[in-house]
């Protein structure tokens, strides 16, 4: 039990596998939010956020088992997420969320 097999019966473990993660980040003055972190290599491009009709903005991000660093990019800002799991320091010893993933 908590392994699948694809079509060439190779077994992967359920903490192998990716599984989705929802961001929602409540700025709703923003222009343009993004999410930045270890998964994406700190990159504002590759995971921006769409704007929700309340103004808060959302993405859905495939994260593996583990802990996760990250921040919000709100119009080009670094933030905090204040829904987060923790807060730590990264290796510039800046402050960043924390998202842990089972």
């Amino acid at each position: 039990m908590g392994n699948t097999k694809d079509s060439d019966n190779t077994r992967y473990s359920a903490k192998g596998m990716a599984k989705p993660v929802n961001f929602l980040c409540i700025a709703p003055e923003a222009q343009e939010v993004c999410v930045i972190g270890d998964f994406n290599d700190w990159k504002p491009d590759l995971n921006p956020m769409i704007r929700q009709i309340d103004g808060a903005w959302s993405t859905q991000i495939d994260l593996h088992h583990g802990h996760h660093r990250y921040q919000f990019l709100i119009d080009g800002k670094a933030t905090l997420d204040p829904r987060a799991n923790g807060v730590v320091r990264n290796e510039a010893n800046d402050r960043v969320s924390l998202i842990a993933v089972s």
